[in-house]
């Protein structure tokens, strides 16, 4: 069995645990401790990489929770459908962890494909999950109906769907309920967290509809997780309350003054501007929306451009968050991964721990550059430079 042996890197799990060694064996963290000798290990594990990783971070592997892994977009017309992602794109944004979803278009776009999708991910090395649904309501399924989904098929872990926005099916309060429930009860049966995933757009209503489906009932404001909260100041005011009361708050990487979004707050400053108002830093996540289109509306609604939206967004916006907003790495690791396994129950996720998954990124200390991407106990990137290309990727 193939083991790696790190040395000497300052470990954040996200907590700093200073300076260590880990020995990973397989996919799996087996071994945190202050010094692990080399020759000890090599006398029983004789397939052993050593990295030397002194002067470096040593961190968990990201984790976006909205990719459109299949491609998405059709706003403006079937020549702007953005294609699949390829997995060096997520491997040399850190990502080793991801969630497939679809977006607009839940007609010629199928469930089906983002199924596979997130398989073929998974075999080629990095984590791959998905949300039924998409903007529509009733929401698209695989199975016939949201709860099956989530209790039949491993890969669901809950559903997605859009609010406030004019593109949304503009659903009712009882059908963002019986959506909210369906997931809650599909999440029970399943040992999954059935979140509700929110597209949120810029309409007046903003976040209220969540609001007053959870008023008089039950659910847990926790159950929902809106995102594209920083599109617009009125939105992220709201938000910051939404935080306050416990929710979980979606920041997009991939939204932001310099992608041509003028209205948006950028990431990382809407993340400073969070913790600096209150919002526990628990329940701050951030996600790229990464592959899909970025349509640009004017006042009127109409489509006056489109972009892809990069998932390179999200290791921009941690270096930013740490060298320009003076976030403390910790927090930083919180809000690209920790909070996110929780949130989702991803629990071999999120954390630099005996037993979790071999998910780590070496960063350079100066720059927080990557060095090194594992994602699952297999070296992906190396030294600045890609070792592991997807199926049909060029590796030249």
């Amino acid at each position: 069995m193939s083991a790696i042996l790190i040395k000497e890197g300052t470990v954040y799990s996200p907590e700093n645990l200073g300076k260590k060694d880990i020995l990973i064996v397989g996919d799996k963290i087996e071994v945190i401790d202050s010094e692990i000798p080399e020759d000890d290990v090599k006398k029983v594990l004789k397939d052993l990489t050593v990295i030397d990783a002194s002067g470096d971070y040593v961190i968990p592997g990201f984790i976006d929770q909205h990719v459109h892994i299949h491609g998405a977009g059709g706003e403006g017309g079937p020549k702007y459908r953005t294609p699949p992602i390829q997995l060096s794109s997520l491997i040399k944004s850190g990502i080793t962890s991801v969630v497939g979803v679809l977006g607009t278009d839940g007609v010629a776009r199928s469930l089906r494909e983002l199924l596979m999708k997130a398989r073929g991910l998974e075999a080629e090395g990095v984590s791959a999950w998905i949300y039924t649904g998409s903007y529509q309501v009733p929401s698209p399924t695989i199975t016939g109906s949201i709860l099956s989904d989530l209790v039949l098929i491993d890969k669901v872990i809950g559903v997605k769907m859009a609010l406030s926005d004019h593109r949304s099916s503009h659903p009712t309060v009882e059908d963002i309920r019986r959506i909210a429930s369906d997931a809650r009860v599909g999440g029970i049966l399943s040992g999954k967290a059935g979140v509700v995933h929110v597209h949120m757009g810029s309409e007046r209503s903003g976040l209220r509809p969540i609001l007053e489906a959870i008023d008089g009932t039950d659910i847990p404001i926790e159950q929902f997780a809106p995102t594209h909260l920083n599109r617009c100041r009125e939105l992220f005011e709201e938000a910051v309350e939404y935080g306050k009361l416990g929710g979980y708050v979606d920041i997009t990487a991939g939204v932001s003054p310099e992608y041509g979004f003028d209205e948006s707050i950028k990431p990382s400053e809407a993340i400073r501007e969070m913790i600096n108002r209150g919002v526990p830093v628990s329940r701050i996540t951030m996600s790229t929306d990464g592959n899909g289109s970025m349509p640009k509306f004017n006042e009127r609604k109409e489509l006056v451009g489109v972009l892809i939206a990069p998932v390179s967004s999200m290791i921009k916006e941690f270096r930013d968050m740490v060298l320009e907003e003076k976030i403390a790495l910790e927090d930083a690791i919180r809000v690209t991964s920790t909070n996110i396994a929780d949130h989702l129950k991803l629990s071999f996720k999120g954390r630099i721990a005996r037993g979790k998954d071999a998910d780590i990124l070496i960063m350079s200390k100066d720059s927080l550059d990557l060095r090194y991407v594992i994602a699952r106990g297999e070296i992906m990137f190396k030294d600045g430079k890609l070792v592991k290309f997807g199926t049909f990727e060029e590796s030249t």
